[in-house]
């Protein structure tokens, strides 16, 4: 597990990040333009290359889909440092580093160094794989965040105690009052994913959970400005 240098990150409310408003530059600035706090984007390694996008291919095959979607395998894709370069200065990224390939990170350091000594620019990465943000360690300005989204993580993220973490980002399903309280004795901000009604938001920060990651950022926003 990552082990940091410095001091967990805290906040004083509840927040929202746009759940794969990155993915797009027009839904980006469709975020920012709503006020949330983070846009948050995907990040895979395809034929070296770092792409920005939530959907998968089939294996070898370059057909990209995802649950019930499919997609044109022909359309340009977004690329990490195009998304990095075309952020507007202010902006909070949240990016998922998706699989288990070391050689993810091992590309993503070289194109987010010169950014993250940026002023101005925000960046926090999560992963499920967690071997994946131990080369971002020592990379001053980005912020580590552990993705647990099964049962067996949460377990495994419990025993191992690990303190210094900037956050960690849990499926709501696994989420209740005891677990929050358990998860902030052990890093400095607890996301929790999807969140896309008032109703569940709200049971969410009464769990003491800050960040809200939203497919429905318009709906979900309004109630932690309320509650700010």
């Amino acid at each position: 597990m990552v082990e940091r240098t410095h001091a967990p990150v805290r906040v004083t409310r509840p927040f929202v990040v746009a759940h794969g408003s990155g993915n797009s530059l027009a839904r980006l600035n469709w975020a920012r333009r709503l006020g949330v706090t983070a846009v948050e984007a995907d990040i895979r390694l395809y034929r070296g290359r770092l792409e920005v996008r939530h959907m998968k291919t089939v294996g070898p095959v370059p057909l990209l889909w995802d649950r019930w979607k499919i997609a044109s395998p022909f359309a340009r894709r977004l690329l990490a440092d195009e998304l990095l370069a075309a952020v507007p200065r202010g902006t909070h990224l949240l990016l998922d580093l998706k699989g288990r390939n070391p050689r993810l990170s091992t590309l993503l350091v070289e194109v987010l160094e010169p950014h993250a000594r940026a002023s101005g620019f925000e960046i926090t990465l999560c992963a499920r794989t967690w071997a994946l943000l131990e080369p971002f360690a020592d990379v001053p300005g980005v912020r580590l965040v552990a993705s647990v989204g099964s049962a067996r993580q949460l377990r495994c993220l419990s025993a191992r105690r690990v303190p210094k973490l900037d956050g960690i980002s849990i499926h709501e399903r696994l989420l209740d009052v005891r677990t929050a309280r358990e998860l902030t004795g052990m890093a400095g901000v607890i996301f929790t994913w999807p969140v896309n009604t008032v109703e569940r938001a709200q049971e969410l920060i009464a769990c003491g959970v800050e960040g809200l990651i939203s497919d429905r950022p318009e709906l979900v926003h309004p109630v932690t400005a309320a509650d700010g």
